[in-house]
């Protein structure tokens, strides 16, 4: 599991590598610069999230997120939905 820039920065390197791919490569096909790519590869903190995604999605890195549920966020204890979801992937009943 990725949990700080330097996880992400780790698996781009990683990536980038097993591919072939040299750094000056990476930012000229995801339209970023040399010094972005050196930086998000270190594990810059401060690394501008858009163009860490684009970068992520140029070397077809998936990017997923997950959260509480929703009764975890209310807490209003209420249950909303059965948990069986509307076919999209939301869990919402």
């Amino acid at each position: 599991m990725m949990q700080t820039p330097q996880d992400i920065g780790a698996a781009i390197r990683k990536t980038r590598k097993a591919m072939g791919i040299t750094q000056k490569d990476l930012a000229l096909t995801s339209g970023t610069g040399l010094r972005f790519i050196i930086d998000l590869e270190k594990g810059k903190p401060t690394c501008q999230l858009a163009k860490v995604l684009t970068v992520l999605q140029t070397l077809g890195i998936k990017v997923q997120l997950h959260g509480p549920s929703y009764d975890a966020i209310s807490g209003d204890g209420s249950g909303h939905g059965s948990g069986a979801g509307n076919g999209d992937g939301s869990g919402w009943g």
